[in-house]
C-alpha cells in the first residue's frame, strides 16, 4: 500500500489531508505528528508543482483540493486586499520555488507528545 491510513476512513483521511495541506500553505509551518507530516508532504509538493505550472487546468486541479480559506488580509492604497490560500499558492509560493526542482518542504523532529507519546514534528517550507 502506498499511503498511510492514519486510523481513519477514506473520506476522513482525504478531509484531514486537505485541511493540513491548506493550513501549511497559509501558515508555511505547522506542528503535527510524524505520520501526518510525511503524508501531507507529498500532497503539498504536488500543489506547489501545480502552482508553478500556472495554467488554468493546474489552477482548477489545485482548487479542487485546497480549501477556500483566507490566507492574508492587507491594505494597499486605501483598498483592502483579501488573499486566499489558492492565490497564495499560485502567487508568492510559485514565485519562490520557480527555480527549484522539488523538495519544497522540510520535516524537523521536536520530540514526543505528552499524552500518548506520539512523535511530533514541525513541517515547513524550505
Amino acid at each position: 500500500m502506498a499511503y498511510r491510513k492514519l486510523g481513519r476512513t477514506s473520506s476522513q483521511r482525504k478531509a484531514l489531508l486537505r485541511d493540513l495541506t491548506t493550513d501549511l500553505i497559509i501558515n508555511e509551518q505547522i506542528t503535527t505528528t510524524e505520520a501526518r507530516a510525511k503524508e501531507i508532504r507529498s500532497t503539498t509538493e504536488k500543489m506547489i508543482t501545480l502552482g508553478k505550472k500556472g495554467t488554468l487546468a493546474a489552477r482548477r486541479q489545485a482548487a479542487a483540493f485546497v480549501r477556500n480559506e483566507v490566507a492574508d488580509v492587507r491594505e494597499e492604497d486605501d483598498d483592502i486586499v483579501v488573499e486566499t490560500a489558492l492565490q497564495k499558492l499560485f502567487g508568492s509560493l510559485a514565485e519562490r520555488y520557480a527555480d527549484r526542482q522539488g523538495g519544497y518542504t522540510r520535516i524537523l523532529k521536536i520530540g514526543e507528545r505528552k499524552g500518548d507519546g506520539a512523535p511530533m514534528v514541525i513541517i515547513e517550507f524550505v
